[in-house]
């Protein structure tokens, strides 16, 4: 629909205060050959459709309302945090499905505790007003701290609540809420505990001739909890760890984070994890997963670590030479 306005000489002022004082509106005239005329095109108002995708949707046509026990954990677990797949490898047909497990497998009960207080979402570092029964809790002995994570009652002992945690000095009661760095699942799980550390070895004083000759003490840095896959027991035919979330323990920084970790086994998360074997570098902060079949010898590990280093420490003693940047050519 087209329409041509012509916009004619403003009215006196008379003329304005007469039309506002009866409440008669202006009228414009149109005139639809004037020279001066303007053409307007009105549109069509259209429908506006607005689509939003929540983070949790990433899958397209996923169910949410309908799925089993171990497919809703999959997606709690990947909400909290996303696992980096190598793109270099093509995802591989998917292996045979594993037999329904029973109504009662790997279900861990909830158990209601009168002591038990949630510290999600505490300010880190805040000194609480009270002490807690530490029989209660997993006791983490580190370096330059101590960390509590809730304990719910299980024969395996190897249950961990991630909704309340403290940490202190070394053998203290000052019990401080500790810095989260990363999403913490709200539910139970099952974790197997490894750590990371070194030997300090001292020598004894020359006054002491009778005290051993050395003194050796673990110094434990880094705490690992890797989760069960699936939350299985120990104790279960198809137990394997689920090396894809691993919650990393920090003396120095007292923290707790998720371990951003690395997958380079074809398959993705369908593949057969049997055959994970996880690979640690950089003093604990580089996570990847490799087949076994990858797995390299521990001398072969250490030549390609010697020749690494040594490589880079001529390279800093040849940088002192005035004509490096000509001989490094050769």
């Amino acid at each position: 629909m087209a329409a041509l306005l012509l916009f004619t000489p403003p009215p006196t002022l008379s003329k304005l205060t007469s039309s506002s004082s009866h409440h008669s509106p202006v009228q414009i005239p149109i005139h639809p050959h004037h020279p001066l005329s303007l053409s307007l095109s009105l549109p069509r108002r259209r429908p506006n459709f607005l689509v939003r995708v929540d983070d949790g949707d990433s899958d397209a046509g996923a169910d949410v309302y309908d799925m089993d026990e171990d497919e809703a954990e999959e997606l709690d677990n990947k909400k909290d945090y996303d696992v980096e797949y190598d793109r270099l490898f093509a995802p591989a047909p998917a292996p045979a499905p594993a037999p329904a497990p029973s109504p009662d497998d790997h279900v861990i009960e909830i158990v209601q505790s009168k002591t038990f207080v949630s510290t999600q979402g505490w300010d880190s570092e805040k000194v609480v007003d009270y002490r807690i029964i530490e029989e209660e809790f997993h006791k983490i002995s580190l370096l330059d701290c101590d960390f509590f994570i809730r304990k719910p009652p299980d024969p395996d002992n190897d249950v961990y609540d991630f909704r309340e945690m403290y940490v202190t000095p070394p053998d203290t009661d000052v019990y401080a809420i500790p810095r989260v760095l990363a999403p913490m699942p709200g539910k139970y799980i099952r974790c197997a505990m490894s750590d990371y550390g070194c030997y300090n070895v001292t020598e004894p004083p020359v006054d002491a001739p009778r005290d051993p000759l050395y003194k050796s003490e673990r110094e434990v840095s880094k705490v690992f909890l890797t989760k069960h896959y699936r939350n299985r027991r120990f104790r279960d035919p198809e137990f394997v760890l689920d090396f894809e979330e691993i919650y990393v323990i920090d003396s120095k920084t007292k923290s707790i984070t998720r371990a951003k970790v690395l997958v380079t086994v074809p398959g993705g998360k369908n593949r057969d994890r049997k055959s994970d074997l996880l690979i640690i570098r950089d003093n604990g902060n580089t996570f990847k997963i490799i087949h076994t079949s990858e797995r390299d010898d521990p001398t072969t590990v250490i030549e390609k670590e010697e020749w690494i280093q040594t490589r880079q420490e001529m390279e800093r003693h040849l940088r002192k030479l005035r004509d490096f940047s000509i001989s490094n050519w050769f």
